[in-house]
């Protein structure tokens, strides 16, 4: 027995200890993603924007938002903070970093949530349109939620990419929609 546990042992000792040790992936040094969508409206910049400029009134007009709240600060004051409630149950947290009411643009920040993003910082503005209506402009910068380098299914770049898109997208088309009467 002497005879085989003092090899054993030799060879456990010579091995190098990374080897022993479970492989664990190594985060990598992510892009930052965007998205922008735009879309004209056939109405004045003032009426799209007094749809769209409450902080606290997603829900008014996008159509995966149930509810939002104010959790802290004031309505339209930089430092807000509203709670989101989707359609689904999940929500997002978000703070409102700058309001500009005469250049009518929202900035603000996703501080958690359900999207598979992190670091997302968005911004949307309404501008008057060649044609003489509006635009919409809604754009954001972000990471995907995975810091790995072979991020599992979900959490990928393409996932948030087309998860911000969609969102963007739903919510321009029924502002829209809302706005012409269609």
């Amino acid at each position: 027995m002497k005879k085989i546990i003092t090899p054993l042992l030799v060879l456990f000792l010579t091995l190098p200890l990374a080897s022993l040790q479970a492989k664990t992936p190594k985060p990598v040094k992510l892009p930052w993603l965007t998205v922008t969508q735009t879309i004209e409206i056939s109405a004045a910049p003032e009426t799209v924007w007094g749809r769209i400029k409450d902080f606290n009134g997603l829900n008014t007009w996008h159509p995966a938002v149930a509810k939002s709240e104010i959790l802290s600060g004031t309505d339209n004051q930089k430092n807000a903070v509203r709670l989101l409630t989707l359609q689904d149950g999940g929500t997002i947290k978000e703070k409102l970093v700058r309001y500009n009411n005469k250049g009518m643009s929202i900035k603000y920040t996703i501080l958690e949530g359900v999207l598979p993003v992190t670091h997302y910082v968005s911004t949307i503005r309404v501008k008057p349109a060649k044609s003489g209506g509006s635009v919409v402009e809604w754009y954001g910068k972000f990471k995907r939620k995975s810091p790995l380098a072979n991020p599992p299914a979900g959490e990928d770049d393409a996932t948030a990419t087309n998860t911000i898109t969609s969102v963007y997208k739903a919510g321009l088309e029924n502002l829209k929609k809302l706005v012409e009467g269609d």
